[in-house]
């Protein structure tokens, strides 16, 4: 078997023609024009479907995710209700971790909880590389997937190192990340020796997902934004540099995205993704001119605008397609997660009117 260079895999050796490779997305995020700009949104599938909620009612989180009939028909559901132009792959950030041997737990309503926080060196040692094998239930979903969406690109995912490293230490979510701050500044020998182990466990985990035929993967640094620029370029660049720059040669396109960015995004830039996604604080055109002229940019609708009357909807959207005319390449999206509370029909009307305002600036040359 081999694998296009949309990392959809062709299982008669050959790559199909146009397929997800000629899809609006995979076009934007190659600075290409299309005949759109391309919509999808960062937990589509999820808490705000009621079709989500329905499947997941006893299921606990990581157990869905090791499921691989669960996890195609979620990734599925927002695909078929909005008519998005992506799929992302229904999992989480933890998956990998805990596949490498960290005993954890996802807890309704807190999040990934570890129970044997990182401390010392023995602790990094506990997390073993992993490949394939770990995670079968990753690589089946994912084939599957590839049938089932046929021209539309599925997204691989994983966390970064900085966020992983920060639940691994925290022992949890943390709104401070001082646990995270004290061992990164107090033993950065350390910190170093965890990030570069968890640069391996991701690349191999999204290695894993490319070969399985996804056509873009997505790397989120969650809590980036809690760092300088100068800690981030010491503490964190390095690491994810390693997986992005260790995918240059899957022929997918590499998608950055962190919250809270905005000094970052200069820096983000760097690390080797084609993409970086933006949150809502900063507009597309002045992270364009911080990134650079060399990459696309996606987002960025404030999650929460989605909860307002649809005349504010509609005019948010329509000031970021025009500030996002000053990238090469524009992938409309939040600028992060969808709220539970969001009503699944303004997800599909924003879905149209993307489609609508841009397919016309297009035909108006």
């Amino acid at each position: 078997m081999t694998t296009d260079t949309t990392g959809t895999a062709a299982r008669d050796g050959h790559p199909r023609p146009g397929g997800p490779a000629d899809s609006p997305f995979i076009r934007a995020c190659r600075r290409r024009p299309g005949p759109h700009t391309p919509v999808w949104f960062m937990r589509q599938a999820g808490r705000s479907l009621p079709e989500y909620r329905e499947i997941r009612a006893s299921v606990p989180m990581l157990e869905s995710c090791r499921r691989p009939e669960l996890v195609t028909e979620i990734t599925l559901q927002p695909v078929r209700r909005h008519g998005v132009d992506a799929a992302i792959l229904f999992s989480d950030i933890v998956v990998p971790v805990a596949a490498a041997g960290i005993d954890l737990d996802i807890v309704p309503g807190t999040g990934p909880v570890v129970a044997e926080p990182i401390r010392a060196a023995a602790d990094v040692e506990r997390i073993r590389p992993i490949g394939r094998d770990d995670v079968p239930y990753v690589d089946e979903a994912v084939r599957q997937l590839v049938v089932e969406l046929g021209d539309t690109p599925l997204i691989g995912f994983a966390g970064a190192p900085f966020t992983l490293a920060s639940y691994l230490v925290e022992g949890g979510p943390s709104r401070t990340h001082a646990k995270t701050k004290a061992l990164m500044y107090g033993d950065p020998e350390l910190w170093h020796a965890l990030c570069g182990r968890l640069a391996e466990v991701t690349l191999a985990f999204l290695r894993v997902q490319i070969e399985a035929g996804v056509s873009a993967v997505q790397l989120f640094d969650s809590w980036a934004g809690a760092l300088s620029e100068a800690d981030y370029r010491r503490y964190v660049l390095p690491h994810s540099t390693a997986v992005l720059s260790g995918l240059s040669d899957a022929g997918v396109p590499r998608i950055h995205f962190g919250v809270g960015t905005a000094e970052l995004l200069g820096a983000m830039g760097e690390a080797g993704a084609d993409v970086v996604g933006v949150d809502w604080r900063t507009p597309l055109d002045v992270a364009t001119h911080r990134i650079g002229p060399d990459k696309a940019v996606q987002g960025n609708l404030d999650p929460a605008v989605l909860l307002a009357p649809w005349p504010v909807v509609e005019a948010e959207v329509r000031r970021i397609l025009a500030q996002g005319r000053a990238a090469p390449g524009h992938v409309f999206n939040l600028g992060h997660g969808v709220l539970p509370e969001t009503d699944p029909d303004v997800l599909t009307r924003v879905v149209a009117l993307v489609h609508e305002v841009s397919s016309r600036r297009a035909d108006q040359g």
